[in-house]
């Protein structure tokens, strides 16, 4: 009964949490028992139990239930014997390391033909492509980092397929930075450490995702550090991947922080309006080709690409609600559709952001009092500042112009108008004033 239950949960769970999370953490599990309501679960150790029962626990319980499981909690407990424990991911790719990558986690969705290039992803799409090309590269390591969303995993995997179809006689590992530190633990209470250090420090290219995650980790870094010279020393390539710069990644040792600082780091921005239309546009294409005769109606995916702004993922995900949805029941997507099937998306999504919020970041931002940036007076110090918070105001709320005029100092909407077109203009041959807007706009959508 246990095992039956286990052997659709556990397919669930892979569509739920994605193959890697899959491979490395729900796979090496094992349903021992089902007894009143608590589900026994064997894990190879108990720092694996930790992590699945804080990451994947509520997930697990879901499906469990769903399956027809009443239980409302879990029980790890360590395998005993060595002889019956299921074979983790991470010995399943040590061993197969020896003679090839090919076992490494990569999706096979994310190659660059299906990575949509605009302006703010160009430098990390080229350089990415530079290392995939092979030979020479004048960076080293590469490193990625932004929000969540933005095509850093994406750029990543798509690496790793090129370098593989271009030579398949260089060994890659990809592999995410809690991962590393799985297997590192392992590999110290299993006595593997040269098997460890042999792992990582022969292959030809190692990427490593989500790196901000041994940040404090003391005895990880201090074998990261190591790895990392040793490849370097070597030449072999190293990209990594982080949600932030690797200056502002807290509690990662200097050291450690110097090394990923020396190399090319690439920031991918938040994407832009266009480039979300282009995304929407290239996923939509597929899915009209797989569901066949469906009909999308002329201005879908721009109003998709304005309301869901600051993630990818939440925007594809959307999308191909959206399309099952109408395959489903039968009908066409037009904007009615798109609002009752996507409402609670929408809503999440809907941008929170207030005229107060704006003034006050621009006021830091320019190192004005806030006083001054709504107050009558018209230095150029005071009055560009307001101008840019007008901007901001009326692209990224739904306040009206004379709202807007009447939140700065009871101004006329006529002078709000004004300010914005000043500050279009502006943004298209001022490289300062576009650059303040960007970052403006990233803190205020953070």
């Amino acid at each position: 009964m246990a095992q039956e239950v286990w052997t659709e949960v556990s397919q669930d769970l892979k569509e739920t949490v994605g193959g890697s999370n899959y491979s490395n953490w729900i796979e090496p599990l094992k349903l021992v028992g089902l007894e009143g309501d608590v589900a026994s679960l064997e894990v190879p150790t108990t720092f694996m139990g930790n992590y699945v029962s804080q990451n994947f626990g509520d997930q697990i319980l879901f499906h469990l239930r769903r399956a027809g499981a009443n239980v409302l909690r879990l029980q790890f407990v360590t395998a005993t014997v060595p002889a019956i424990r299921p074979q983790s991911a991470a010995a399943r790719i040590t061993e197969a390391d020896d003679t090839d990558d090919r076992h490494s986690p990569l999706d096979p969705r994310y190659t660059f033909d299906r990575f949509i290039v605009g302006k703010p992803n160009e430098l990390a799409h080229a350089a990415a492509r530079r290392v995939a090309e092979g030979g020479a590269v004048g960076f080293n390591p590469l490193f990625l980092y932004g929000g969540v969303g933005l095509g850093k995993t994406h750029l990543m995997h798509a690496i790793a397929h090129d370098i593989r179809a271009r030579q398949p006689e260089r060994s890659v590992l990809y592999i995410s930075a809690e991962q590393f530190m799985y297997r590192f633990i392992s590999a110290l209470r299993d006595r593997r450490m040269i098997d460890f250090k042999q792992m990582f420090r022969s292959v030809d290219v190692l990427m490593v995702d989500d790196v901000q995650f041994i940040a404090g980790k003391d005895s990880t870094q201090e074998e990261f550090f190591h790895t990392f010279n040793a490849l370097v020393d070597q030449q072999k390539q190293i990209i990594l991947s982080a949600d932030r710069a690797p200056g502002e990644i807290k509690d990662l040792e200097d050291r450690i922080r110097s090394r990923l600082q020396c190399g090319l780091v690439v920031d991918l921005h938040p994407t832009d309006y266009e480039l979300r239309v282009g995304v929407l546009q290239s996923k939509a294409s597929h899915y009209l080709e797989q569901y066949g005769d469906l009909v999308l109606r002329d201005g879908v995916l721009e109003f998709l690409a304005h309301r869901i702004s600051t993630n990818v993922r939440v925007l594809e995900g959307a999308l191909t609600r959206l399309f099952a949805f109408a395959a489903l029941v039968g009908r066409e997507i037009t904007l009615d559709l798109t609002q009752d099937c996507l409402a609670d998306i929408l809503r999440a999504s809907d941008r929170k952001i207030t005229v107060e919020e704006i003034q006050r970041k621009v006021a830091d931002h320019y190192n004005i009092r806030l006083s001054d940036l709504v107050g009558p007076k018209r230095l150029r110090s005071y009055a560009r500042p307001r101008q840019v918070a007008m901007y901001l105001a009326k692209t990224m709320t739904s306040r009206s112009l004379p709202e807007i005029g009447r939140r700065f100092g009871g101004r006329d909407h006529t002078t709000v108008m004004h300010g914005v077109r000043r500050i279009e203009e502006l943004r298209a041959t001022d490289s300062h004033i576009a650059d303040d807007l960007e970052l403006l706009r990233r803190a205020l959508e953070a």
